[in-house]
This record gives C-alpha cells, structure tokens and sequence, in this order.
C-alpha cells in the first residue's frame, strides 16, 4: 500500500498530505529503504530523459557535454538551452520536432517572448538529440516518435536492459514520445546502472542544462557533488551517487513539491551525506510572505 511521506503543516494547522512510494538502493544493490508499494508500476514521465539520452548516444548521436546533459533534462527555455538545441539540429528544420510549441519555465525569459515555440519546450533537448540519433543511425525522421520506430525500440530494451524488467505498458508522454512503466524499484535499478554512465558524467558536469537558473534539479545537483538529480511530471523523481546509492520516489497525487526533500531523506537514510543541500529538506510554507509552516518529510 502506497505510504505517508511528507505533509504539510501552516501555523501548527496539518494541512495537506502527501502518500506515495519511495525506495533507496545501496551500492551494492541491497534495498537500504523502502516504503509504500515499490514494486507497483509507475510511468517515470521525465525520468524516462537520462534513458532516452543513452539510446540516442548508442545510435551514434553526436552527443557530449552540455548537449547529452540537455538531451537528459528538462531544461527551463533559457537563450543558452535555445542555442544548444539548435546546434543539435545540425541545420534540421525546427519543424521536425514533434514537442508542442510551450512557453518557457524560466520567467525571465517568458517576458521577453511573445509566442510560444518547440524550441522552448523543456523536453526540445530530448527530441532534438533523437533526431540527431535518426541521422546518424539513417533511420526516419519524421516518424521518430512512433513506438515502433527503431530508436523507441531501442529505448525500450535500454530501460528494459538497465532495470531488469519487462515494460509493462507504454504510454504517450505529455511531449509526445513514448514513456515506458515500470516498477519504482525497476526505477531505481535503472538509475543505479546509469550512473556508470557518459549520460550521468554529462549531468554532474553540467547541471545547468539538466534544468536550469534556479532549477531544483540543477540546485540540488550543484550541492551535492557527483548526484544526479531528475524529477519528472506527476510527483516522480531519481537521485543517484556517484558510489551508487539510488533512490527512486513517486507522490500519489502528483505534486512534485515533496519529492526532492522525500529523495534527499532517503539518500541520508542510507547514510549519504546531504548537509549542503540541506536547505531542500523542507519546502517553506508562506502566509503574508512570512513562512509559516513547511512541507516536511514524515516516513
């Protein structure tokens, strides 16, 4: 049964509740913390990313540095995510991508724009790696999204290959790929596998790409030397060590404002040290601008 995590108090008042999953994997592949229904399937919508980026990497995508972090993450829609995944089109059209047109999630730079464009959308980075994947692989591009296509194909049997598991059921994701579920500590496997990884080198030296300005992913990953830090869509989020620790959460009613400090909890469960990030072991609750309560991991 999915478990309490984290609730919500302001002035003394609990007043939200957060259930859910939650497991951590030690280095050695033993579980070090396990809470609510880890073996219950759950779609890692942006999770998927740093998977996806491998697949692509193993087509033979011209991916390094900065441009196989953004392929992994969710960037913000900043200029430096824009220019980057345009340098990755390597001069395809930008029609190609098949991600919606979407305002940018850094608000900065949203009040410059006066339109939308696929460029920003925080999954471009992916899609654009894909396409770079079809060109070198010399497989179709216009239908890249197809779950048949042989780069999703592809994707499946790397998440299948890291996890050791069998997808389950294969979903569309809000971008339009294929997302694949599996178990929470299927989840957490994978992400032990992947930091062995260029994807996970290429995260920790550029977190700045994974999200961006002030990003949570990026904040986190900027405090906590050699983690790799993905949230995805729906209360999902991975946190693994450079020695291996893994740690894999999911927030039953989707609010993702938990589940870094859920993550974070677990990690120093299994005796990772998380003092500098410290600050992300709570999330302040304001009133009249003034906190007054937190979010506060309960298991």
């Amino acid at each position: 049964m999915p478990a309490l995590l984290a609730e919500v108090t302001r002035s003394g008042f609990v007043e939200s509740l957060h259930h859910g999953s939650v497991v951590g994997l030690l280095p050695s592949g033993a579980v070090g913390v396990s809470v609510g229904a880890v073996e219950d399937p759950v779609l890692p919508r942006s999770c998927m990313k740093p998977f996806q980026a491998l697949a692509c990497l193993s087509a033979g995508a011209p991916l390094a540095g900065p441009a196989l972090a953004i392929a992994a993450g969710s960037h913000t829609g900043e200029n430096r995510h824009v220019e980057l995944v345009m340098q990755l089109l390597g001069g395809l059209p930008i029609g190609l991508l098949r991600c919606p047109p979407s305002w940018p999630e850094d608000e900065e730079t949203r009040q410059r724009l006066t339109e939308p464009s696929r460029v920003r959308m925080n999954c471009s980075g992916k899609h654009a790696a894909m396409l770079a994947a079809c060109v070198a692989a010399r497989w179709p591009t216009q239908t890249y999204l197809e779950p048949s296509h042989p780069l999703q194909r592809l994707v499946m049997r790397t998440v299948e290959e890291l996890s050791g598991e069998s997808v389950v059921h294969t979903a569309i994701d809000g971008c339009g790929a294929p997302v694949y579920a599996l178990s929470l500590h299927g989840l957490a496997q994978a992400m032990q596998g992947l930091v062995r990884t260029p994807v996970a080198d290429a995260m920790r030296g550029f977190p700045e790409y994974v999200g961006g300005t002030g990003h949570v992913n990026t904040v986190v990953m900027q405090q906590l030397t050699g983690v790799v830090a993905k949230g995805g869509a729906e209360g999902v989020l991975v946190l693994a060590t450079a020695a291996g620790h893994a740690v894999a959460v999911k927030v039953l009613d989707g609010n993702p404002r938990a589940t870094t400090a859920i993550g974070l909890t677990a990690l120093a469960a299994m005796g990772f040290d998380v003092s500098t990030a410290k600050e992300s072991l709570s999330v302040p609750v304001l009133g009249g601008g003034q906190v007054v309560g937190e979010v506060r991991v309960v298991f």
